[in-house]
């Protein structure tokens, strides 16, 4: 097989098409971010994945079936243990984590606390699981007379810290961000530490800001953006991609994004670069702003939107291209709660010369990672589906 100039992968985040046999272990049975997205809104209008095949995974009211599709496409299970943004990119890099990270369903322990207070000079206001939202109202306002860190985690691996950009300069808050990382490798392991900057007065008016950055821990071992790179190609990462990689295995980031917009745009750019390897998009809004919010409206919208898109990105694709659509949890906005949902993620596949075949259910989301590593250095490691392909 002739290898390819270029792969690109875009990450759908939290756009999931059903709950895994195993998700009841994880309090997720009777998930499906999609289909439930779509059954909510009397459907929904995907037009362009419908030709690559979106319809043939789940059933997805307004996105029938196709007979003949454009791409070819399938499903794939998460190997590893867990539902979250870490977990679930690391294994699309080829990392399947043997253990899942630990949770703090009882915030931080006091060690933890007292360590970040004392090496940031500042204290920390509630230490719980909280939406995002919710603790910016129920803290925001002591914050802005206090001056304290709002330190928060949820049902993720993750110690977040809000900070209103006004009291606490962005600076100040990413330093707390490397030390309360640094922090908890010692005491409480994290995937993350998540800076969550926000502006505004007065709870209902709090308002998350684009400057958020996630700092994390390097993968246990290299990920397919190491090979790549070890090959003498270019790894492009958009979006928060760099953030959840820590940076390796990347030759260039063009930063975290706005809004998903702004990281399509920034997609359709690299695109028309003349670079060869891989690009690496991650689109949060799905997740941060409708699935952890449970907007099924707005996660609707968002869809549309990149569907809308995405003659465009096929439109700049190289002769010797293929793109790569996948998620790496869900977020049903339309589930208990507000958490992720572990769901199966969807792979669309498109290409010149591309087969329209089924590519079935995928044991683990690692097989993307041995398929990019096939298509662009005809190395096979794992279960590529490459061959299926062409």
């Amino acid at each position: 097989m002739e290898k390819l100039e270029r792969v690109t992968v875009i990450v759908l985040d939290s756009v999931g098409i059903g709950e895994l046999p195993d998700a009841a272990e994880f309090g997720d049975a009777g998930s499906n971010t999609l289909g439930h997205i779509a059954e909510a809104s009397n459907g929904i209008a995907l037009p362009n994945m419908e030709k690559l095949g979106l319809g043939n995974l789940t059933d997805i009211k307004g996105v029938p079936k196709t007979s003949s599709p454009q791409g070819a496409y399938g499903k794939a299970n998460e190997a590893s243990k867990g539902k979250d943004t870490t977990t679930g990119h690391w294994e699309i890099g080829g990392v399947i984590l043997e253990k899942p990270f630990p949770t703090y369903p009882n915030g931080f322990p006091k060690v933890v606390l007292d360590e970040i207070e004392k090496r940031t000079g500042r204290k920390i206001l509630c230490n719980m699981p909280y939406s995002g939202t919710d603790v910016l109202d129920d803290f925001g306002d002591e914050q802005l007379e206090t001056g304290a860190w709002i330190l928060y985690t949820s049902a993720d691996p993750v110690l977040q810290i809000a900070a209103h950009e006004e009291k606490i300069p962005l600076k100040e808050l990413y330093e707390a961000c490397k030390i309360a990382l640094e922090i908890c490798g010692e005491h409480s392991p994290v995937a993350r530490v998540i800076a969550r900057p926000y502006i505004g007065s007065g709870k209902g008016n709090f308002k998350r800001t684009s400057n958020r950055h996630d700092y994390s821990i390097e993968p246990p071992k290299d990920t397919i953006l190491d090979k790549i790179k070890a090959s003498d190609l270019d790894v492009i990462a958009i979006g928060k991609t760099s953030d959840i990689f820590s940076g390796k295995g990347i030759t260039e980031s063009k930063g975290t994004n706005k809004d998903n917009k702004d990281g399509i745009i920034k997609t359709i750019h690299a695109l028309k670069d003349d670079t060869k390897g891989l690009i690496f998009t991650n689109l949060v809004d799905f997740d941060m702003l409708y699935g952890h919010r449970r907007d099924i409206e707005g996660y609707k919208n968002a869809l549309e939107e990149f569907d809308n898109y995405l003659p465009e990105i096929i439109e700049n694709m190289k002769e010797k291209e293929v793109l790569i659509i996948t998620a790496d949890h869900g977020c049903d906005p339309a589930f208990k709660g507000t958490d992720h949902t572990r769901e199966y993620i969807p792979i669309l596949v498109y290409g010149k010369g591309i087969k329209p075949v089924n590519l079935g259910i995928r044991s683990t989301f690692a097989d993307i990672a041995a398929t990019v590593e096939e298509l662009l250095t005809g190395t096979v490691n794992g279960n590529s589906f490459a061959k299926d392909l062409f």
